[in-house]
Formats: structure tokens, sequence, C-alpha cells
């Protein structure tokens, strides 16, 4: 999550200095006309950097959520999925991990980011 975050951040950064750096390429008129090209500049990169929270960062912060939602929701008995492709059911719940019971009587501690999806019984 947080790599996410740095990452548009940057992202957004680079934009900026690329468009501001693009901006000063173009010539501006000598008759004053110099700051409406800063005041379309700042719109471009209000409207850039909103269209890029709205498309990118907002679906990913949604699907955060209803993925952290679905594991607190999990209890002893859940059928669930790991990340790696282990289909378990649910033994035990501790602060930040789960210990997952597999088909072969295994018992495996997976931690809860680890869990993809829950399955029905």
């Amino acid at each position: 999550m947080k790599i996410g975050k740095i990452l548009g951040l940057v992202l957004v950064l680079g934009l900026l200095v690329a468009v501001m750096t693009l901006g000063g390429c173009v010539p501006t008129e000598d008759d004053g006309g110099g700051t409406t090209n800063i005041i379309y500049l700042v719109v471009m990169l209000v409207l850039l950097a909103a269209m890029f929270y709205f498309l990118m960062i907002r679906p990913m912060r949604q699907r955060e959520k209803k993925h952290d939602q679905m594991v607190d929701e999990l209890q002893r008995g859940d059928m669930v999925v790991t990340a790696g492709g282990i289909h378990g059911q649910v033994e035990r719940i501790d602060e930040d991990s789960l210990l997952i019971k597999v088909e072969s009587g295994a018992i495996i501690r997976v931690t809860k980011g680890g869990v993809l999806t829950k399955r029905e019984k």
C-alpha cells in the first residue's frame, strides 16, 4: 500500500516536472499574456492529477478496503485460497496470521494479507 502511494507521488511529481519543462518551451506573447499560459498549465496539471486519482488510486483503495473487510470477517472453518494457490480451511486466527489446514492434514501459517478469496463450502 505504501509502495503504491510512493509510486503515485513519484509519477505525479514527474508529470509536474515534465509539464513545467514543456510549458517553459512554449514562447509567450510580449503583450503580458504570459500569465494565461501559466493558468492553462496549472489547470491542465490539476485535471491530469484528478484523472490519475479517479482512474488509478481510488479503485485500488476500494479493492484494498473490500479485501480487508473480507479478511476481518474470516472465521474458523471458512475455506480460503491463498496468493500462492493453496486451498485450505481456517483453523485459527491470530492477530496478523492464520493457521490453515490443507487437504493432506498439514497445518500451515499464512499472513492475513496472503489470503486472496474466501470460498463457499
